[in-house]
């Protein structure tokens, strides 16, 4: 199999978009990595081998596939610009091992594409992507809620998502995302990657995520999952304020309602006055349970 061209190199990406007439689409999020050396650090970060079937969201014109290509076993790209199929053919055409379709993750069905595409797909699963900043989130959630037992994530994303996915309890950047992650996932930034590494430049710098499912079960199960994360969302709607006032909001309303939050908090332990940024994901899983019982939530 050959190894060249590089399509990562700046001058390879120029050539490749001036050849096809690729301009770069803001309504696609599309930002073209250029640095060889970033684009095997995030092979290298995904610990991607020859036993990987690796899942790629938004492979552009193909730089951070033809790594992968040469790293795993199979590799399906999936590609929602369709102007972009024709030169992703092209480019990767040296490659066997490679699957492009035009299909947005968003709508996929996860587990049926990797039973249909991948030659075996009981090997082990691996999604390694570049995401577009402005849905980083919704697709995060929509991996973590397919029911695909996934062996690492490794993504770009810009760099103050990174640090909230990967916060600890008490930091400004602890949020709502960050224990929608930790609730499946242990969270690492693996490294940062400068703006001026892609094609255009973006107006933010970037970091590499790699997540990989919590090995640690969860000392207690919440009483309803979904519930349990509109619960938290709610708690986190006014950062500033207390649990206690933000609770107000998110709880329903009964007779006697602040005197049954004052012993649930006793309860388990929790001062009214904390910040929800202080809280852990089992205290708020417990203290879910706890209302939930109360019949307050």
């Amino acid at each position: 199999m050959s190894r060249t061209p590089q399509i990562g190199s700046r001058t390879r990406t120029r050539a490749i978009m001036e050849k096809y007439g690729i301009h770069t689409k803001k309504s696609f999020g599309q930002n073209f990595l250029t640095d060889l050396n970033v684009l095997k650090r995030i092979v290298d970060a995904g610990e991607i081998t020859k036993a990987d079937n690796v899942i790629e969201i938004g492979p552009g014109i193909g730089a951070l596939t033809e790594q992968l290509a040469q790293a795993a076993g199979e590799v399906l790209a999936l590609e929602i610009d369709q102007d972009l199929i024709p030169v992703l053919n092209e480019v990767l055409k040296p490659y066997s091992n490679v699957k492009i379709i035009n299909q947005d993750v968003l709508a996929a069905n996860l587990p049926a594409l990797i039973q249909d595409q991948f030659k075996d797909p009981t090997k082990p699963i691996k999604v390694v992507a570049n995401l577009p900043y402005y849905i980083t989130s919704p697709i995060l959630m929509n991996l973590l809620k397919a029911p695909v037992k996934w062996d690492a994530i490794c993504v770009m994303m810009q760099k103050e998502v990174a640090q909230r996915l990967a916060a600890q309890p008490g930091t400004k950047q602890y949020g709502a995302l960050t224990l929608a992650i930790e609730y499946q996932m242990t969270a690492t930034i693996a490294f940062n990657v400068s703006r001026h590494a892609f094609v255009p430049s973006p107006n933010v710098d970037s970091a590499i995520v790699v997540l990989k499912p919590r090995v640690e079960p969860l000392s207690v199960q919440p009483f309803d999952q979904q519930k349990l994360f509109d619960f938290i969302r709610g708690c986190f709607a006014h950062r500033r304020k207390s649990l206690w006032n933000n609770l107000q909001s998110v709880i329903s309303k009964q007779a006697d309602v602040k005197e049954k939050m004052r012993a649930i908090l006793d309860q388990a332990g929790i001062s009214p006055q904390i910040r929800p940024e202080r809280l852990t994901l089992d205290q708020f899983i417990d203290l879910a349970n706890l209302l939930h019982a109360a019949g307050l939530l």
